[in-house]
């Protein structure tokens, strides 16, 4: 990308016009992220909730040293819970490790369900081990997106020591709960895992069902 239109999206972040801002951070899906994080920057505090947090999430795809300090600043001082809920979600999407602990502390700590959520979403992204026990407690949250989001992350950090946790979601009235259980055992090889996908392949859902055949194929390739 040239510089000409480096300037002019430059310029766009500055219009008055918030979906002119908008657009503009849409445009810069290109451009290289040394040279879009200073762009991104100028609208990092925006009057308009969504582009902070189109900004936000920005950050998490265009991965540059000062990604990670601004994204763990947001996530722990940002008076509004739906920016730390952002921020914690785009510090999965960068994959760095050392968003381990300001995620665990994260969904310690915030009173808000929300952030809670995508704190745990990020654990699973992040792929570390560490996190099993921040997500068997998730497991017994009261709120199902709660749930959701740590049977998924258990799969994705290949907790095979944690499915007799998971299983006892396999009946939830829930269909979602039942779909990433499925989705969460394929990535979970053993003989327990296959029980419970053949289970699930007959279920009264049909993305449940999808889920679960998907998976299921996958497990019985890998177990051969």
């Amino acid at each position: 990308m040239t510089q000409i239109d480096l300037e002019k999206i430059s310029n766009q972040l500055e219009s008055s016009n918030s979906r002119d801002r908008l657009l503009a951070l849409v445009s810069l899906r290109e451009v290289p992220p040394v040279d879009a994080v200073p762009l991104i920057k100028k609208v990092l505090y925006d009057e308009m909730l969504p582009v902070r947090s189109m900004a936000i999430f920005a950050l998490g795809v265009k991965p540059t040293e000062e990604c990670y300090p601004i994204l763990v600043e947001l996530l722990e001082t940002d008076p509004d819970y739906g920016i730390r809920a952002d921020a914690a979600g785009a510090l999965g999407y960068l994959e760095d490790s050392r968003a381990f602990e300001p995620l665990v502390r994260a969904f310690y700590e915030d009173t808000q369900w929300l952030v809670r959520f995508s704190a745990a979403v990020s654990l699973g992204n992040l792929k570390d081990s560490r996190a099993k026990e921040v997500l068997l407690e998730a497991l017994k949250s009261k709120e199902v997106v709660l749930q959701q989001a740590a049977i998924s992350a258990l799969g994705e950090i290949k907790a095979t020591d944690t499915i007799g946790e998971i299983l006892r979601f396999a009946s939830s009235d829930d269909w979602l709960i039942r779909q990433r259980l499925a989705e969460a055992l394929g990535n979970l090889p053993a003989d327990k895992s296959l029980s419970a996908l053949r289970f699930l392949a007959k279920d009264g859902h049909p993305q449940v069902r999808q889920a679960a055949i998907l998976a299921l194929q996958r497990l019985e390739r890998e177990m051969g």
